[in-house]
């Protein structure tokens, strides 16, 4: 286990926001309606914003000198811990909503037990964070409801989309030694007691949009939290970092 495990937790869950939140901000220009550029822009910045308190707390924790952006900007692929499923690229928008929604529902089930933290900075951030994860749940939802019971063409999309992204879902509830011990100390949910809610809620939001849930179970595996990543977060991190790695120390 980490020598810090509250260190270790909140770089997870900042992670998991500041990086779907930076996949989410390359489609500002981009979206299929006005709409819907506007939408997902907002959402990412709900994520950035999450991300910046949740690492400016990290960085407390940690005690030696690293702010929100030192830990955002100048950490390499290896030294982040977030999960799989959010540095996928964005495909077309059937698979960017496909990879929100099931996130989301994680992340909706995740804040909301967040709120009950024994750590009372933590729990403050969640408080804050809760009618955000509401939204962005409702929306990825909606959307892939109207992919999937919508034309055949959008139809395929969603359930390629599905059937593409569900491997990397396995890895929301994979529970490690830090995981564990936080949970014992009440600072964090048990991962075992929310997976049983999101599973219910996908299959619910899924048979709505007709859609079919791959058969085979997605693998849990825990590398990631090794610093084991796809191909994608490197490139994501190369354009994310770009800035203050070529000026390091400046200021604006």
């Amino acid at each position: 286990m980490p020598d810090n495990p509250l260190f270790e937790y909140l770089l997870r869950l900042g992670d998991d926001r500041l990086v779907l939140g930076h996949r989410l901000a390359e489609w500002c220009g981009h979206g299929p309606i006005l709409e819907e550029d506007i939408a997902l822009s907002n959402i990412s910045l709900d994520f950035i914003g999450q991300a910046n308190l949740l690492l400016g707390l990290a960085g407390t924790v940690e005690g030696k000198g690293r702010d929100a952006d030192g830990l955002a900007y100048l950490r390499d692929g290896v030294d982040f811990r977030n999960h799989p499923l959010v540095e996928q690229p964005n495909g077309d928008y059937a698979f960017t909503i496909t990879r929100s929604f099931l996130f989301d529902a994680y992340d909706y089930l995740l804040i909301q037990a967040l709120q009950q933290s024994a750590n009372a900075e933590l729990a403050g951030i969640a408080a804050k964070a809760v009618k955000e994860a509401a939204y962005h749940l409702r929306h990825s939802s909606e959307w892939l409801v109207r992919f999937g019971d919508g034309t055949e063409e959008s139809h395929r999309r969603a359930q390629e989309a599905l059937d593409a992204l569900w491997r990397w879902t396995g890895t929301l509830f994979a529970a490690d030694e830090t995981d564990t011990a936080l949970a014992l100390s009440k600072v964090a949910p048990d991962l075992a007691g929310i997976e049983p809610a999101w599973r219910a809620m996908v299959t619910e939001v899924v048979a709505r949009a007709t859609l079919t849930l791959p058969a085979a179970p997605p693998p849990a595996g825990l590398g990631f939290r090794r610093g084991d990543h796809t191909e994608y977060l490197g490139h994501l991190l190369a354009e994310m970092q770009i800035l203050p790695r070529t000026h390091p120390g400046a200021t604006w």
